[in-house]
């Protein structure tokens, strides 16, 4: 479980930059995925092999700067509420401004770590402006240049020396199914009705994370933890409807699940926070099954459905393979087949895949569809293994992995899915040198 780290600031001093520098630099090495990433603002990093999730604050906020002085109070004060560890950048050319001084007296009552970083510092003059940030009350600071990443590093040291050990939670190894979706969606209403009046649960654990709730549960002779996001304690400051509130919430209940359940709202359609949140699951790894709550609330024509469930799926591209159950919590229609499908949907993630039957049903299409070649050269795949790791990923062995395109890549996908069953998981493949 990685710890959270959140940048917040005023518009324009550098934060995307900085943020946007310190997940590629990580996404270019280990997160080589086929697929667009929509979301730009929650990122994971690593420094010196400690891992961390990073969100960019700046990137929730849409409206004129008076607008945003109320929203950034707002932010700073999630941020304190839910991040490891703080990152408050200024901008050394506009020196110490109001905004910075309302941030500024909102962290210096917190106790976890915060980091003063001023930014845009490129030379020595700059370097000896900076001192007037110590007006800020927030003792030390320190100097980048998030453009071309000068001083990040001694940043990055201090952070992750900072950022408390998570203690690994030693679970019983139960599946974990968490609910997730933006705000007013029904998950709480598609919890209680499984959970209210069911005799199946069976216990109630203290959630492991400090804001989800566990529950365990037993249904179709499977048991598993349910983890409700939605019955968080609600925080009379922070307004529900704020965008980065609920994608916070969901990137700790995403990290420590196996199958998301993502609750959408039917009226509302698959819109760009519930997209941001499919695609968090779907950049953790993680299982995904799609509920399109208060379908009883749409009107109706013979083609409704499979309408709708084409436009959710243009949404989704180029990760289609999901399955999507259409329910109403409200009638407790088709509840239960929510939970089945999740239940297949782990099934699918942990299933595990014989070299030999690898080998023989993918190399004879690899050998009639071959890679195309690139720059006259010709790649021959040799062998697939599937990797032990909790989720499908498969190494192709061939001699020359780095001609091997993305949409290759994604062909080989399409066939494993086709001949494996991995609907509703998402599938890393990897080309290794033999």
């Amino acid at each position: 479980m990685s710890n959270i780290v959140a940048i917040v600031g005023r518009p324009n001093v550098g934060k995307s930059t900085f943020f946007n520098r310190l997940i590629q630099r990580r996404e270019a090495i280990v997160d080589a995925t086929s697929g667009v990433t929509r979301d730009r603002h929650y990122g994971k990093s690593d420094w010196n092999g400690k891992e961390f999730s990073l969100i960019d604050t700046g990137g929730y906020v849409k409206g004129s700067d008076d607008v945003f002085e109320v929203e950034i109070d707002k932010q700073v004060e999630i941020a304190i509420e839910e991040a490891d560890a703080i990152i408050f950048m200024v901008d050394v050319e506009s020196g110490v401004t109001g905004m910075d001084e309302d941030v500024a007296k909102l962290l210096r009552k917190v106790s976890k770590p915060v980091f003063l970083v001023v930014n845009k510092v490129d030379n020595s003059q700059r370097a000896e402006n900076a001192v007037e940030f110590y007006a800020l009350g927030l003792g030390d600071y320190y100097t980048i240049a998030s453009i071309n990443g000068s001083g990040t590093g001694d940043l990055l040291d201090a952070l992750v020396k900072a950022l408390p050990e998570k203690e690994e939670t030693v679970q019983e190894d139960l599946p974990r199914f968490a609910v997730v979706g933006r705000p007013n969606a029904g998950k709480s209403s598609f919890i209680n009705a499984l959970i209210g009046q069911d005799r199946y649960i069976v216990t109630d654990i203290a959630g492991t994370t400090r804001d989800a709730i566990d529950t365990k549960y037993n249904r179709f002779g499977f048991e598993f933890n349910l983890v409700d996001t939605a019955g968080i304690r609600k925080k009379s400051k922070v307004k529900e409807d704020l965008e980065f509130y609920s994608v916070m919430r969901s990137v700790r209940a995403i990290e420590h699940a196996d199958v998301c359940l993502l609750v959408v709202d039917a009226t509302r359609g698959f819109d760009g926070q519930v997209q941001n949140i499919f695609w968090l699951a779907e950049r953790n790894r993680k299982g995904i099954v799609v509920l399109i709550n208060k379908w009883d609330l749409v009107e109706k024509e013979t083609q409704t459905m499979r309408e709708f469930e084409k436009y959710i799926r243009q949404q989704m591209e180029p990760f289609t393979d999901v399955p999507i159950v259409f329910m109403s919590v409200l009638n407790k229609q088709r509840i239960y087949k929510a939970i089945e499908t999740a239940v297949e949907v782990y099934n699918n993630r942990n299933k595990k895949i014989k070299t030999s039957k690898l080998n023989e049903t993918l190399l004879p299409i690899i050998e009639n569809y071959p890679p195309p070649a690139y720059k006259g050269k010709y790649v021959k795949i040799k062998y697939i293994m599937q990797l032990p790791t909790p989720q499908p990923q498969f190494a192709f062995f061939c001699n020359l992995p780095q001609y091997v395109r993305d949409g290759y890549k994604r062909f080989l996908e399409n066939k494993l899915r086709e001949h494996f069953n991995f609907h509703g998981v998402p599938v890393s493949v990897y080309m290794r040198k033999k």
